[in-house]
């Protein structure tokens, strides 16, 4: 068997890898269909790809789909810069909808999950990963910096010089989009309502990481595999409330 490799480089991001690949590889065979919403630059598409999954990547980003394309080589993999309603509206369906670092970025939320219901098959799945809105990332990094690019003043002009200086463009490894703004901080809580509300039930939930991506920490974290390892681990000791992001699963309730 082929050693699957990895396009991201940080653990925490594999590690969100790895629960979606497996809570589609715990359900369905390998010839199951996959939809990933909101793709981006298809990281999570080609590798559920290279686990032999026939996966439909859809984007409304023009230039991420681009990237998407340009990255991928495999014929069980597809992209397409599409709106989920219009695949709704062509009647198809798949054995699982991943939704990964999507919400979070959506005004209405609720408006894309009653779409991506009429999507997933009767025993499909749909998987949800957001970060955590209370967690350590968005309360110290997230939040702060949007609310000094609301205010426009030195310190934000101060930010942008040195990001700048340090080559960051706005853009990541997962999606080459021009606004990758938060406008939803979830709770674990808000998930659960969000879900009841749109007529799904989540049956299983995982965690992130959880300092290592916060500065100062991430200056030496992301040179040091083994101190991401070891934040994701405690993590996973920590209460929920203490994590980076949230990894879960949906489930369609019968009504």
């Amino acid at each position: 068997m082929n050693r699957i490799t990895y396009e991201y480089d940080r653990l925490a991001d594999r590690k969100r890898l790895d629960f979606i690949a497996g809570a589609v590889q715990s359900r369905f065979s390998d010839k199951a269909r996959i939809l990933d919403v909101g793709c981006g630059n298809g990281v999570i598409s080609r590798h559920l790809g290279k686990l032999g999954f026939n996966v439909l990547g859809i984007d409304v980003s023009e230039a991420a789909i681009e990237k998407a394309r340009q990255l991928n080589n495999m014929g069980n993999v597809k992209f397409e810069v599409l709106s989920a309603e219009q695949l709704v509206a062509d009647g198809q369906t798949f054995d699982a909808v991943i939704c990964s670092e999507v919400l979070e970025h959506l005004s209405q939320p609720s408006a894309l999950l009653k779409v991506l219901h009429q999507s997933i098959k009767p025993d499909g799945i749909l998987i949800v990963t957001v970060p955590n809105g209370a967690g350590p990332r968005e309360l110290l990094v997230t939040r702060p910096v949007l609310k000094m690019r609301e205010q426009n003043g030195v310190v934000w002009k101060m930010v942008q010089k040195v990001k700048s200086g340090l080559g960051y463009n706005g853009t990541t490894v997962q999606s080459a989009a021009s606004n990758l703004d938060h406008i939803q901080f979830f709770k674990k809580t808000d998930l659960r309502r969000l879900s009841e509300e749109n007529n799904f039930k989540i049956v299983g939930f995982g965690k992130a990481n959880f300092i290592e991506d916060v500065f100062p920490f991430s200056f030496v974290t992301k040179r040091v595999p083994a101190l991401q390892w070891l934040d994701c681990k405690v993590a996973d000791l920590l209460p929920y409330q203490f994590t980076g992001g949230f990894f879960s699963v949906w489930e369609k309730k019968d009504k």
